[in-house]
């Protein structure tokens, strides 16, 4: 008979409170290092400005596809910028441009102009899970994400992507009327701070969009995508987003990005 159970007792909650001890900090472990992944991802991009010229490539269920063709200009650091796109092609939506604001601390604004009504318009909450001129993204995929807007999880880092390891991120929304997602999974690559691959997950828990980003690049320091295609999961159709050229740092003037300025935005766009 043990003659000290009192003893085995105290030895079995030590070990116990050791456990939860090693679990909690191994969560705040992850959470940190999480963070740290996706800070890496944000923040490698120290340009004042960038200008890019892009389209979209957006196909149907059956296959067929119609290519719409833009710029996109920003101004700022990712997470407290403003980013203006602008169509230039086809003719039914030249002209058609979004603005869209983040600011820390403030809740993303974004404003629309359309040619045929000559009118802006804000894009109200409720719109921002809704298509994005007609592709598979959404204006919420389409407006810059703030880094602080999300909480981060470390979920995994063995699995291969593409020939990079990866890291998986899971990342919730801080409040939740902010997004259209409950929660995103994204695979991050480790040798390059580049998205390589994301689910996204609807209010109710369901897959609904998957993200595929390809044909890394550096140029100017910062690493990115050339090749993004985004796929959704219930209309089985997908949207490609090739990037053409890229510059940074030419000094774009501030006062393009406003609303008042969104009307004249295509002669910006054209590149004139």
């Amino acid at each position: 008979m043990n003659k000290h159970p009192g003893c085995k007792i105290a030895m079995a909650a030590c070990s116990c409170a050791m456990l939860c001890a090693s679990a909690f900090v191994f969560a705040a472990d992850a959470a940190s290092s999480a963070r740290k992944i996706m800070e890496d991802v944000y923040r490698q991009d120290t340009s004042h400005d960038i200008t890019l010229k892009a389209n979209f490539q957006v196909f149907d269920q059956q296959g067929h596809n119609s290519k719409k063709e833009f710029s996109l200009r920003r101004i700022g650091s990712p997470g407290d910028s403003k980013t203006l796109v602008v169509f230039t092609a086809p003719a039914e939506i030249r002209g058609v441009a979004l603005l869209s604001i983040n600011q820390r601390g403030v809740s993303d604004r974004q404003y629309v102009y359309t040619p045929a009504t000559q009118r802006v318009r804000s894009v109200v909450p409720q719109e921002r899970s809704a298509s994005f001129i007609g592709t598979d993204f959404t204006f919420e995929d389409i407006g810059e994400r703030v880094l602080d807007d999300f909480s981060y999880r470390l979920i995994g880092d063995a699995e291969a992507m593409d020939g990079h390891k990866t890291y998986k991120v899971e990342a919730t929304p801080v409040d939740a009327s902010n997004s259209q997602y409950k929660f995103i999974y994204y695979w991050v690559a480790q040798d390059v701070p580049v998205i390589l691959f994301a689910e996204m997950y609807d209010a109710q828990g369901r897959k609904v969009r998957v993200l595929h980003a390809t044909q890394l690049k550096r140029e100017g320091g910062i690493w990115g995508a050339r090749h993004t295609e985004m796929r959704t999961l219930q209309d089985g159709t997908r949207t490609v987003l090739t990037i053409d050229a890229v510059k940074f740092n030419t000094k774009l003037d501030e006062k393009l990005f406003t609303p008042q300025g969104l009307a004249g935005a295509i002669g910006v766009g054209a590149g004139k």
